[in-house]
């Protein structure tokens, strides 16, 4: 059997239909970076042949609506083994913050990432729509053997600031800084490929 990691993509979102289709016509498209892959795409090569990567496309992500997330992340469940982990990018990061933090997770976690994920809309131009976070989040510790946020000083998509909100929201996580990270859009992440393996190794002699 594979040791399955599940990653959940970004996407954006808007307060309202109007301002998406204003980001659809400004936006310029970057066909070279259309055509690359990034490291969530070559994840499960880097890791090995023992790993099984799954990647779903989530509905819409250039207008994306929590529940559509959710209804979409619920169907991938009962294909799921136990002892898993689960890895959110930027919009897919709070995706996982807020599903776990509200909903009873079936299967056994042995590790979340939550790379570079937003806290909420404070001092921001971008809106979280629905994916905004109650209050109270533990419950999302309470699910995982280990807690991972990560957040790159220099990212200019998601604030630093957010990092140090899920620090004194869940300060039994363990966090990591990185300097020249961004918003961790390279198409090679050699650190987490070594800690997911780690996780899986030190679990086996549970």
């Amino acid at each position: 059997m594979k040791k399955q990691v599940v990653v959940i993509h970004g996407g954006k979102t808007y307060r309202i239909y109007k301002e998406y289709i204003s980001s659809l016509e400004k936006y310029k498209i970057d066909f070279k970076k259309i055509k690359s892959e990034g490291w969530k795409d070559t994840l499960e090569k880097k890791l090995g042949k023992s790993f099984e990567v799954i990647y779903p496309e989530m509905p819409n992500s250039s207008n994306a609506k929590y529940l559509e997330w959710k209804i979409w992340f619920n169907k991938i469940i009962p294909f799921l083994e136990n002892k898993i982990v689960l890895v959110g990018h930027s919009l897919g990061g709070i995706f996982l913050a807020k599903y776990l933090s509200e909903n009873k997770f079936p299967k056994k976690i042995l590790a979340i990432f939550l790379v570079a994920a937003p806290y909420d809309e404070k001092n921001s131009d971008d809106s979280l729509a629905d994916f905004k976070l109650k209050k109270n989040i533990s419950r999302l510790q309470a699910q995982t053997e280990k807690l991972f946020i990560w957040q790159s000083i220099d990212d200019i998509v998601v604030r630093f600031a957010d990092f140090k909100k899920y620090k004194k929201a869940l300060p039994r996580a363990i966090y990591r800084e990185f300097r020249n990270k961004g918003h961790f859009t390279q198409n090679n992440f050699p650190e987490i490929v070594q800690e997911i393996r780690k996780i899986f190794s030190k679990s086996k002699t549970i």
